[in-house]
């Protein structure tokens, strides 16, 4: 004998606003408060990582290490190079995520949403 689902009961609108993913556990969707709350905070990161790198930037053009080893310049130059790229990397990530994002709530908000039944 078939049980019915105990869960039929919820209305329409608890059903449609929840995803059921594919563990089994219930998620909620994602509204456009949380995209715009998203973009902010990546945009403002991205903004911090620039000014980091600024700085970085200014640190090593100012204190250029002068070795007398050939291996010891290269290794200087090395890590230089790679704390310069990692800076504008973070950079650069967390612009095209904010970028992403704005769009993403520009996009929310136009969609067409069924209504409700509160």
């Amino acid at each position: 004998m078939i049980e019915p689902n105990k869960d039929s009961s919820k209305t329409s609108s608890e059903s449609s606003s929840k995803i059921i993913s594919q563990e089994g556990s219930e998620t909620v969707k994602k509204g456009p408060l949380s995209f715009l709350s998203g973009a902010i905070s990546s945009i403002f990161f991205s903004w911090l990582c620039f000014s980091l790198s600024k700085k970085v930037i200014v640190y090593f053009a100012l204190h250029s290490p002068q070795y007398s080893s050939q291996i010891a310049q290269s290794i200087s130059s090395a890590i230089k190079t790679l704390a310069i790229g990692m800076c504008f990397l973070a950079t650069f990530t967390f612009a095209f995520i904010g970028l992403g994002l704005t769009i993403v709530f520009i996009r929310s908000l136009f969609t067409v949403r069924s209504p409700r039944d509160d």
